[in-house]
């Protein structure tokens, strides 16, 4: 990670967060992508337990998990690149993410869980950066 334009150098811990949130958000857009083409091209890898409200078609789901997979994956390079703009979307993108695979829970509810709990790190990650640290990565 770079500098920022003051020319201080960031903290270890400003550093460490951003690469941390970085690498989660490229491992839960892998994640999310690999489980979106599961769900478009195979409709029995995933069995629907209970009645609930928000019963959609598979194929949907699978397509909803790859674009939001594909969108967190790139912002978590940005994120690594230092890019400001990668920070705010990634935090858009890990709350869309969570609601998504709370949406998900009767399909896989383990996995859910699993990315819902990857999504909140990765939000922590990407909002305790702050210029008091010795400036911010992604600025």
């Amino acid at each position: 990670m770079s500098s920022t334009t003051t020319g201080h150098r960031p903290s270890g811990w400003v550093v460490g967060l951003a690469y941390f949130a970085g690498s989660m958000m490229v491992l839960s857009g892998l994640f999310g992508a690999l489980s979106g083409i599961a769900a478009i091209f195979r409709n029995d890898v995933y069995v629907f337990r209970g009645d609930y409200v928000f019963k959609w078609d598979l194929t949907a789901w699978g397509w909803v998990h790859l674009a939001i997979g594909v969108l967190i994956f790139l912002a978590g390079l940005a994120v690594f690149a230092a890019q400001a703009w990668g920070r705010a979307v990634g935090i858009v993108l890990a709350v869309l993410s969570a609601v998504a695979n709370f949406l998900f829970l009767p399909y896989y509810p383990l996995w859910s869980v699993l990315i819902i709990v990857l999504n909140v790190l990765v939000i922590w990650a990407l909002t305790m950066y702050n210029r008091r640290a010795g400036g911010s990565a992604a600025q």
